[in-house]
């Protein structure tokens, strides 16, 4: 099985490849009104299940939270769901700003 964690790096390389992968908010609207990746999806953690057949169809799903233990969660899930290739943001938007996007607020 693929691995349930990615880092920053590849993600970012991956979304520089123009790859068919979507990044999804697991957190909070007002953590997201802080700081979000460019072109993420919203959708809180406590709504996934709701909000399962809003997901798109994509090669990849990258779950990201804060500092990636809710997104670990929200990938596990996903994948017993039956998004083989869902994962985790490692480290969440916190690493993303430290090693990716250093305009990205950290909170």
């Amino acid at each position: 099985m693929d691995q349930l964690e990615i880092t920053p790096a590849e993600v970012k390389a991956r979304l520089d490849r123009g790859e068919n992968v979507v990044l999804v908010d697991v957190r909070e609207p007002w953590e997201f009104e802080i700081c979000r990746i460019e072109g993420a999806k919203l959708v809180p953690l406590g709504t996934l299940a709701a909000s399962l057949n809003t997901l798109p169809e994509v090669d990849e799903l990258i779950c990201y939270c804060h500092h990636g233990m809710r997104s670990l969660d929200a990938a596990a899930w996903l994948r017993f769901q039956g998004f083989e290739r869902a994962k985790s943001l490692a480290g969440g938007i916190e690493r993303w700003s430290l090693e990716v996007d250093s305009s990205v607020p950290r909170y």
